[in-house]
């Protein structure tokens, strides 16, 4: 008899900013090792985590903060239990970069989250826990995305983005994933981005970069937490997540992506979400958008 499937739920709400979403999971689920291309701040509600982060090994209980920076390889599973309950808002770098100033242009590699649990910030906690609130019940429903509600959503995503950036920001991403990269692993990831059908063979990579393939493999994994076809399927999830948001068919963002069809890129999708393609079509349709928050 086939296991039975993980218990997992997950709601995925949009804001009146295009950079800006959030996620409510409850979830038995094992992630496997994935990554972003925004900034995740979350607030772990019920139970406890152990996960991998670009800097460590690290467990979360309920009560702790937790965060992902863009590119970070990380992973997640129940400690403790059968499940944990958490909730996330996720920034597109853009967002938190306007918000932070020089900071964000101190350091050639950008801006990072210093801890991926933050502990004992009762502020930064009550601040998140009141965005979240409002963005899944007062600033993404159609009458509500003008006037106070509006206002006040606003207010509360500035006012965390700030005590996360004074408390539990730096100018350098230490050990993140990609940190120290070679031009000729770099070489391969920039042609794997800008290959939307089949890609280039391990052997026509190594080859463009002159290296060995096992040479090559163990420097991509090294240098981005994951081999190069892992990398590719996630790299996909997120131009298929960005255009979706900008209003393209479902079908339509599976072909421009290269998936074999649109529930490859559903499956591919909610592994790396914990959400589906139409889960964030519904999120985000038909949102008013607003300028961002500086």
């Amino acid at each position: 008899m086939k296991p039975a499937a993980p218990a997992h739920t997950c709601q995925v709400f949009g804001s009146p900013w295009e950079g800006v979403y959030s996620t409510h999971i409850e979830s038995s689920r094992h992630y496997g090792r994935h990554w972003h291309a925004v900034y995740g701040l979350g607030l772990l509600d019920d139970g406890a985590q152990s996960s991998a982060s670009g800097r460590g090994p690290v467990d979360a209980y309920a009560g702790d903060l937790i965060t992902t920076n863009p590119g970070e390889v990380h992973d997640g599973q129940p400690l403790g239990g059968p499940s944990r309950r958490w909730r996330m808002v996720y920034l597109e770098p853009q967002v938190l970069h306007a918000m932070a100033g020089d900071l964000a242009t101190a350091s050639p590699q950008g801006l990072a989250l210093a801890r991926p649990v933050i502990q004992h910030d009762t502020a930064l906690r009550d601040a998140l826990h009141q965005l979240l609130q409002r963005l899944a019940h007062g600033g993404t429903t159609p009458q509500h995305s003008t006037g106070v509600a509006a206002l006040a959503c606003e207010e509360a995503l500035v006012h965390t983005c700030a005590l996360l950036l004074c408390r539990h920001a730096n100018a350098q991403r230490l050990h993140a994933a990609g940190a120290d990269v070679s031009a000729e692993v770099r070489r391969v990831r920039d042609c794997l981005a800008d290959t939307s059908q089949a890609p280039p063979t391990l052997t026509q990579l190594a080859a463009m970069v002159g290296l060995g393939k096992y040479q090559l493999l163990r420097r991509f994994t090294q240098a981005y937490g994951l081999p190069p076809h892992a990398w590719l399927l996630q790299q996909r999830a997120e131009r298929a997540r960005s255009l979706v948001l900008r209003g393209a068919r479902l079908a339509d963002a599976a072909a421009d992506c290269g998936f074999a069809d649109q529930s490859h890129m559903t499956r591919i999708f909610a592994r790396q979400f914990g959400f589906t393609p139409g889960a964030w079509q519904q999120a985000t349709a038909g949102r008013r958008r607003w300028p961002l928050p500086q």
